[in-house]
């Protein structure tokens, strides 16, 4: 399927590992000139290395606002116009129980997950109501939907950015700007593998295909969710999960 964005200009965030290296594969595999950003400047030259041509590396730290927004703004720059595909990412939160993960955990879990993604979709969004066309896709998490026990204060601050991204949909969608999330459950990454021990056996578990997903599926669903033929799903929250969501929404 041709997926209509070769050419456009994407910005991937904390694309340097995981699902958000999944999905910069994916665009850049339909053409898309992707800009990708990390902290750790070897993992990132080793990122746009595997990326190949078209794709740059930013040095940018999305756990803040104003690490979002610079990001954003030096995506554009060095592609040369308004970023026409957006997607919205950052590291995981620690683990722990809503009763045991600290107010100040909470607070570094907001900042990092919901804020950084408000200020990232808020610097992007005008120029793509100006042009007719944009994607925005926020990479949240199952636990936006079935909150996750002792992932606390990931599963909070996802859900926050699923209602933002809610209301942001319905808010420009009539000017061709398609804002979604996708909920990864687990995946073969480095972030589940160092969750580790019980908990990790206990997600396996609870995935009725049998095993972790391929991140490169999930590149491949994220990247459609990007296209020309998305163009009619807005405000979606698609589980990307082996089944593991029991909600019936």
């Amino acid at each position: 399927m041709d997926l209509g964005i070769s050419s456009r200009r994407a910005a991937v965030a904390a694309g340097s590992a995981g699902l958000g290296l999944a999905t910069a594969r994916a665009l850049v595999a339909d053409g898309a000139r992707v800009a990708i950003c990390g902290r750790d400047p070897q993992r990132l030259d080793a990122a746009v290395a595997d990326l190949g041509a078209g794709a740059i590396g930013i040095i940018a730290d999305m756990s803040t606002p104003e690490g979002a927004v610079a990001f954003a703004r030096t995506a554009a720059e060095r592609l040369g116009g308004h970023l026409d595909i957006v997607v919205a990412n950052s590291g995981g939160p620690p683990p722990g129980s809503a009763s045991t993960t600290t107010l100040d955990s909470y607070l570094a879990a907001m900042s990092s997950n919901f804020l950084s993604t408000v200020a990232l979709c808020n610097e992007v969004v005008g120029p793509m109501r100006a042009a007719g066309w944009g994607r925005i896709l926020a990479i949240t998490s199952v636990g936006a939907r079935q909150p996750i026990g002792f992932l606390a204060a990931s599963s909070s601050a996802r859900a926050a950015v699923t209602s933002y991204i809610k209301n942001l949909a319905t808010e420009v969608a009539a000017d061709g700007v398609c804002a979604n999330t996708i909920q990864p459950g687990t995946h073969a990454t480095d972030r589940i593998a160092k969750l580790g021990g019980p908990q990790i056996d206990s997600l396996r578990a609870e995935i009725p295909a049998g095993a972790p997903g391929d991140p490169a599926n999930f590149g491949q669903v994220a990247a459609f969710l990007c296209s020309e033929p998305a163009r009619f799903i807005c405000g979606a929250s698609i589980p990307v999960d082996g089944g593991a969501n029991r909600a019936l929404q």
